[in-house]
């Protein structure tokens, strides 16, 4: 299914924009209409592939946090903004950012991005403006290229953080998202394992650049291609936002990617 963008997770800034781009408003399904958002979000289910910490497969590099303690995670709202929104090149990325439980809200988004929901009212930013065009009628419908044009100043902005300077952001308060993630339902997972595990997810989005047949059996707009429907949400988020702002998004997921298990290891 594909749900309105003013209400659906986003990717982050940097994280939250990339990521999360997430985790992604307007994201996962499409109709005329505002959904009411969920009273509650998914049951937290470990993925299959998730591993166990005794098996980390990616672990944390070092953080220059210096010796200054990091907040306790209920109350590091105003320090991880801060330092998100100074590294993605301040008010211009930090205008998506929503300031309320963003280290959770970011590892609720990031976590759900391959699963086919995704908590409603657990988004870490801000949807995409605009009204959502398809041409045709309910049955017979297609995706109408102007509505790729709504996401270009969201994937503009990204093109311009750096991803390195994110990454610095994310490593230091990273037992914060270790924290959250554990209190999602993984006692013995390790985030950043999965954070890797949804960027490769992502990467793997097919790039269609044919016509994208849509369909509406109810409320929702839904892919017509069985296949494609089946895909996972952070996927078919990317499909929808055009095969030119896809590979933008991909771009700086991969810099992300890189920049998170490529500095020394902690000792």
């Amino acid at each position: 299914m594909i749900d309105d963008e003013r209400v659906i997770n986003k990717p982050l800034i940097g994280i939250a924009i990339a990521v999360v781009i997430a985790a992604g408003g307007g994201w996962w399904y499409w109709h005329s209409r505002e959904a009411p958002p969920s009273p509650t979000p998914p049951a937290a289910t470990p993925p299959a592939a998730a591993q166990p910490a005794e098996t980390i497969a990616h672990p944390v590099p070092a953080a220059a946090s210096g010796s200054a303690p990091l907040p306790e995670l209920n109350d590091s709202d105003a320090a991880v903004t801060a330092a998100l929104g100074e590294a993605a090149g301040g008010s211009e990325a930090s205008q998506y950012l929503i300031p309320t439980d963003v280290v959770r809200h970011v590892v609720v988004s990031v976590d759900n991005l391959l699963r086919q929901k995704v908590a409603v009212d657990k988004r870490p930013i801000t949807g995409v403006g605009g009204t959502f065009i398809a041409n045709g009628d309910e049955l017979n419908a297609t995706l109408d290229a102007r509505n790729f044009k709504r996401y270009q100043p969201l994937v503009s902005t990204l093109e311009k953080v750096d991803m390195q300077r994110v990454a610095a952001v994310y490593l230091k308060f990273y037992p914060l998202f270790q924290k959250a993630y554990q209190d999602l339902g993984y006692p013995t997972g390790y985030f950043n394992d999965r954070l890797v595990q949804v960027i490769d997810g992502l990467l793997a989005t097919p790039q269609i650049n044919e016509r994208i047949e849509l369909k509406r059996p109810n409320v929702m707009y839904v892919f017509a291609d069985p296949a494609l429907e089946a895909l996972p949400a952070g996927q078919k988020l990317l499909i929808r936002m055009g095969p030119e702002n896809e590979a933008a998004v991909k771009a700086k997921l991969s810099e992300l990617r890189a920049a998170i298990i490529a500095a020394p290891l902690r000792h």
